[in-house]
């Protein structure tokens, strides 16, 4: 480990002398990406440089050790026991900052969801969710924007799908991706029965062009008129677009914004993350054991969480996890959830470190 941190180290002092180049400090996106990559590792030299105070402090007190004066002494031993447990746990977490991050974590994301099983009721608990995710986006500083909806009559959604913008989206959000199970009295049912339903939510990293090159001759564009609420403009000019990529057949649309443009951007940005997504679990099909051993596979067909309304539960399968406080939770204070399946997805990498 102590390899890894003065390696750490090296590159930290090269990237803190980079942000004083002109020729980086004249390059906004090649500044950027230095700063990122400076403020990734402050955390790690911080608890590092921690580390070699807490050592050096354990190494003089180790020298009172030998001191004649017997108050000197039992001083030196109560030092040298603090310094050494403190080293300690500075070496745990200085473990746990080390382990490989996944690239995706500091992206964007964007998240689709989609009603599953339970007819309106199960759109109705889709918009319960978006209700969930963007009260919990604005929560911590993150700005979300829809990209496209299928609305019900009732005010449920049959698909939608938003973005989340702030640095570690992606790190909240991914452990979201599954299917999602509310138990419920609906308010359609007169005979105040419990119904089961589901709603899947994807939760897709936001990718850069380079990342994902489509060929436009692979694209079928198509515009047409915005559909649903939003005054005299809606069903006026074919705002809308709808992208198809031909080769995989996926269909992506946006109808969001009053600019054809700014539609086909988002839309473009949509379908580079779907196929990101898409080539990385083809790729991931050669580990999925090891995956299997995680929390969650992130596979769409996992059933991940279930809300009981009646208990005001919320219970999370993949880590046993069951909380009493369903009302704060749908009010967007699914923090101390996340929370738990970072712990719980950590504690698993370090096993098998």
């Amino acid at each position: 480990m102590i390899d890894q941190l003065r390696e750490a180290e090296a590159k930290y002092q090269h990237l803190e002398a980079s942000l004083s180049d002109p020729a980086v400090t004249s390059d906004p996106t090649r500044y950027v990406e230095v700063m990122k990559e400076y403020r990734t590792l402050t955390p790690i030299m911080e608890k590092y440089r921690d580390l070699l105070t807490a050592e050096q402090s354990a190494a003089e007190a180790r020298e009172m050790l030998e001191e004649s004066d017997p108050e000197l002494r039992a001083l030196a031993a109560e030092e040298f026991k603090a310094a050494k447990e403190r080293s300690e746990i500075l070496r745990q977490e200085l473990t746990v900052l080390l382990l490989p991050r996944d690239p995706n974590d500091e992206k964007n994301v964007i998240v689709e969801i989609r009603a599953g099983a339970g007819g309106e009721e199960a759109a109705l608990f889709a918009a319960v969710l978006y209700r969930m995710y963007s009260m919990y986006a604005a929560s911590i500083g993150f700005r979300t924007s829809l990209l496209n909806e299928n609305p019900t009559e009732l005010g449920g959604y049959r698909q939608l799908a938003f973005q989340i913008e702030g640095d570690g989206a992606y790190s909240r959000f991914k452990y979201e991706s599954g299917v999602h199970r509310v138990q419920r009295v609906p308010e359609t049912e007169s005979q105040g029965r419990i119904q089961t339903s589901t709603a899947t939510v994807a939760v897709l990293p936001e990718v850069e062009e380079v990342q994902v090159e489509i060929n436009p001759a692979d694209l079928l564009f198509e515009s047409c008129k915005s559909s649903g609420a939003g005054g005299q403009h809606i069903n006026k000019t074919e705002s809308a677009v709808r992208l198809t990529h031909k080769p995989t057949g996926i269909v992506v649309e946006c109808q969001e914004e009053r600019s054809q443009f700014k539609n086909k951007d988002k839309a473009l940005r949509m379908l580079r993350a779907i196929l990101y997504d898409q080539a990385c679990r083809e790729q991931n099909e050669a580990i999925a054991s090891d995956r299997r051993q995680q929390v969650g596979t992130g596979d769409r067909s996992e059933r991940i969480r279930t809300y009981n309304y009646r208990e005001n539960r919320v219970s999370d399968h993949r880590i046993g996890l069951t909380l009493y406080s369903l009302d704060s939770i749908l009010n967007g204070n699914i923090g101390e959830l996340i929370d738990a399946l970072a712990t719980a997805e950590t504690a698993e990498r370090l096993k098998q470190q």
